[in-house]
């Protein structure tokens, strides 16, 4: 009987191991999802599901990323509004004096928000879970550090009478957002129509608020 000799045997490939760095991109790739999906249909249209189908992955890879939803978009509201504050805050920076650099600062916060608007509407209006609201509040005190930073230099060179800088950013970004609201809402169809309009009231009313 002849007998057949396998000279070579299968060789099994090793599964190539997840590293640090893979996962880093991974979290990364599903914040970046979010966002997107909060950009286009607010938090009610980013599902845990729906972030999982669009990164190719399973729902449970993004579980264990993030242990809940309110926890990947606490996350994703801290990335965004981080970059909206920075935003605001070069443009303080690079105006003066004070005042002009309050307006670019105003004008800046409401022209990005109405260009984002459906991320903007989320991030401002939208009713959220409470780990959520804290960073909301988070964001809201840092954009106010921003304004009241601009308005006593401005009290500094004399150019604003004294106030107190804290109390008046407060109720800045709380006019602000709350003049945002109803035109931001994705109920609203006249946006663009008032665009220069709605920014031009804004400016205004928060200038003559400080300038006594």
């Amino acid at each position: 009987m002849l007998e057949v000799r396998q000279d070579s045997k299968p060789v099994r490939r090793r599964k190539r191991s997840v590293t640090t760095e893979d996962q880093t991109i991974l979290r990364q790739t599903i914040i970046d999802v979010a966002r997107g999906l909060l950009a286009t249909g607010g938090f009610r249209a980013a599902t845990m599901k729906a972030i999982a189908r669009q990164a190719d992955i399973a729902t449970g890879t993004v579980y264990l990323y993030f242990p809940s939803k309110a926890d990947l978009f606490a996350e994703v509201f801290r990335v965004v509004s981080g970059r909206e504050v920075r935003a605001v805050a070069a443009a303080a920076e690079g105006a003066r004096p004070a005042i002009k650099a309050l307006e670019a600062a105003i004008r800046t916060f409401v022209d990005r928000a109405i260009r984002g608007r459906r991320m903007a509407y989320a991030l401002i209006a939208e009713p959220v879970d409470p780990a959520i609201e804290v960073e909301r509040l988070m964001s809201r005190r840092a954009f106010a550090q921003v304004f009241a930073d601009v308005i006593r230099s401005g009290m500094a060179t004399g150019e604003l009478s004294s106030q107190n800088p804290d109390i008046v950013a407060a109720a800045l970004i709380g006019a602000i957002n709350e003049a945002l609201v109803r035109p931001l809402s994705p109920a609203s169809e006249a946006l663009e129509e008032h665009r220069e309009e709605i920014m031009n009231e804004i400016i205004s009313f928060c200038l003559a608020a400080v300038v006594r």
